[in-house]
């Protein structure tokens, strides 16, 4: 049986948008699901998660904040946590500007995955993809 989640990926990846409201998580949309704390992985918190591709059987996703990480970047640089600005849109229900974080791909069992929240329309995935290639070095 496959856990709820698995360790974070630390591949290389080609994200290809390819988003169709199916009930299954594709590449371009954002889904809620269960996300681990880096430092202690029993606890967590339920988010919104940009998908970005698979690594089978998992699902591998970004995870979003609504919290404004441009105030404290040097800081969380410092800690080798990147942050992208996304804009709002239909996943977040009060509408708030949601940030993307980019240096920690996570692996989430498609199964965990509770709900569509929407689709990311395709020229911010792909600025998301190009800043995530950059960081990566794919």
């Amino acid at each position: 049986m496959l856990p709820a989640y698995g360790p974070d990926f630390d591949g290389t990846l080609d994200p290809v948008y390819d988003p169709h409201l199916d009930g299954d998580a594709d590449p371009g949309e954002i889904v809620w699901t269960w996300v681990p704390y880096e430092d202690d992985p029993s606890r967590g918190k339920d988010r919104p998660v940009l998908v970005v591709g698979h690594d089978d059987p998992w699902v591998l996703a970004l995870m979003l904040t609504s919290k404004d990480h441009d105030r404290d970047a040097a800081d969380e640089a410092r800690y080798g946590r990147y942050w992208l600005d996304l804009g709002s849109g239909e996943w977040d229900a009060r509408r708030r500007d949601s940030e993307v974080r980019l240096d920690r791909v996570l692996r989430v069992n498609p199964d965990g995955i509770r709900r569509e929240g929407a689709v990311l329309d395709r020229e911010r995935f792909d600025a998301v993809v190009g800043s995530l290639r950059a960081l990566k070095g794919w």
